[in-house]
């Protein structure tokens, strides 16, 4: 099924489908007729000679020299060369596919007096699978993601070098065999092409997207943990949290009830325990804090997927041509900002879970650290340390982007977003989280088979929904009778968090929110 872009009603769901399975995408024919209507007003204002930022004047601290009109299409190829600084290793290629999908809608709406054959150039190479080469580094935000969103244009004028079936070629040549003609920029286009928000919300959708899902493993890991120590699930009894309201917290415990329906492990072995540690009674309001900050991000996001956010702004029915400052990625910052510490809370959470799995002195009477002969093997003892290492490494990233703005341009672009280094430091988190979820999957598990191994309630009296889990995990990887090499191990499950098959095979028991 084809994704038509108008720059309207793009979703979320729709930019995973092209950035990571490869879905084609087409421009709508009412985003045509409105992309031509503005190319031919500001064709018009260039006729009249009128002045207009970006049009006939230079950039930033240039605006106010005057370009004449026979040197706005160098202006413009210029303004693209010029602007390829971005440094570091390479975006992975569905962020490139998510930044050139969300560019090209945005240009859909009819707003940027850019040709229509420049925009489909770029949906023809997305189709193709033409990927610009676009470095990590070098964009603060403001005006937009310049110098990312310039190497995307670099490669659409036939320059420089893109990912092409696999290999990293010049851009000229993957055109050339795709039959596709690099573009000769005109007036406006270069300013069109590099300024907005996209590079950012091409990471950070793809973040959201994958935190989304980290949001249901962590409620199986932190099950599988309650019925390896026979967590007191009263605490997520319905009438607790509707009393307090918050949303994420209602829907957390229900998730947490119903993967515990069943379960005969789910109770204390010893009448005098009344209550768990908060890393497990507390997981409803914690997980659940951690969803409503991840469903605010969805709304801000789905806004911005469908937002015009390059500049000046052409409005030819109003016929105006206005210079503001759409591009200005704060709302994006601030969201990803927000969106790494409600991952990086999952993990804190499960680190802290995790620890009392391995702990003898809080695991319910568990062997220390999940290990049958202590002393002679370990176990899961360093697995802990390195869930706290990467619990702690996430706290460095944790720090808002947002608040170190820094003057550019000479002091024109006195404030910035940093929006796009809050969405790679969101990756970052993303990664060490989905690695320590991985990790109580693993213990939770060894402490499910050692339970069975003692005789005592373990692997048949579990719920339904963990035990699907459970065997779903054995298919993957067997209990830890002796020490083994535990980066093998560990990276099992980092895949098995990443691919969420899990989740699929839990949801054939019981839905999930």
């Amino acid at each position: 099924m084809t994704i038509k872009i108008n720059g309207r009603d793009l979703t979320i769901e729709d930019v995973i489908r092209v950035c990571r399975d490869g879905e084609k995408v087409e421009i709508a024919e009412d985003a045509k007729e409105a992309i031509n209507r503005s190319r031919a007003y500001v064709e018009k204002k260039l006729e009249e000679k009128a002045i207009i930022y970006g049009l006939t004047t230079g950039f930033g601290k240039f605006a106010n020299v005057p370009i004449s009109f026979e040197e706005t299409a160098e202006l413009q190829k210029n303004l693209i060369i010029s602007h390829t600084c971005a440094m570091g290793e390479a975006y992975p290629t569905h962020y490139v596919r998510a930044a050139m999908l969300l560019r090209s809608n945005n240009l859909s709406r009819g707003y940027s007096g850019i040709r229509l054959s420049t925009v489909q150039t770029m949906v023809d190479m997305l189709n193709a699978g033409i990927h610009p080469i676009v470095p990590e580094k070098g964009s603060v935000g403001s005006s937009g993601d310049l110098a990312p969103l310039s190497c995307i244009a670099l490669g659409l004028i036939g320059e420089g070098m893109v990912e092409y079936k696999g290999d990293i070629v010049e851009a000229k040549e993957a055109m050339e065999k795709e039959g596709i003609t690099p573009v000769e920029l005109a007036a406006k286009e270069g300013l069109a092409l590099n300024n907005g928000t996209q590079m950012m919300t091409a990471v950070g959708v793809n973040v959201l997207w994958d935190a989304m899902k980290l949001l249901k493993i962590a409620d199986i890991a932190a099950a599988m943990t309650g019925e390896a120590q026979h967590a007191i699930r009263k605490a997520y009894d319905p009438k607790i949290h509707e009393i307090r309201g918050q949303e994420g917290q209602i829907i957390e415990a229900e998730n947490l009830r119903n993967l515990l329906e069943g379960s005969e492990n789910a109770r204390p072995l010893h009448k005098t325990r009344v209550q768990d540690p908060y890393s497990q009674r507390c997981a409803p309001q914690i997980h659940g804090a951690s969803r409503d900050a991840i469903n605010y991000v969805y709304d801000v996001v789905s806004r911005e997927m469908n937002a015009v956010t390059d500049n000046p702004l052409v409005f030819a029915d109003d016929d105006e041509v206005i210079s503001g400052g759409n591009f200005h990625g704060q709302p994006m910052a601030l969201a990803f900002d927000f969106l790494k510490i409600a991952i990086s809370e999952l993990a804190n959470v499960s680190e802290r879970r995790i620890e009392r799995l391995v702990n003898p002195a809080t695991s319910e009477g568990l062997p220390a650290f999940l290990t049958k002969h202590g002393g002679l093997h370990s176990g899961y003892m360093i697995a802990q340390y390195a869930a706290a290492s990467m619990v702690s490494e996430n706290k460095v990233y944790d720090h808002p982007a947002c608040v170190d703005s820094i003057p550019t341009s000479a002091n024109q672009e006195d404030h910035v977003s940093m929006g796009t280094t809050a969405a790679r430091t969101a990756a970052m988190v993303l990664d060490n989280a989905q690695k320590v979820l991985g990790i109580e999957l693993s213990a939770a598990a060894q402490g499910i088979w050692l339970r069975q191994c003692m005789g005592q309630h373990g692997i048949d009296q579990l719920a339904p929904a963990t035990r699907a889990a459970y065997e779903y995990i054995r298919t993957k990887s067997d209990p830890i009778e002796e020490d083994i090499v535990m980066l093998d191990e560990l990276a099992k499950f980092d895949e098995l968090v990443k691919d969420g098959e899990i989740i699929d095979v839990v949801e054939k028991i019981t839905p999930l929110k």
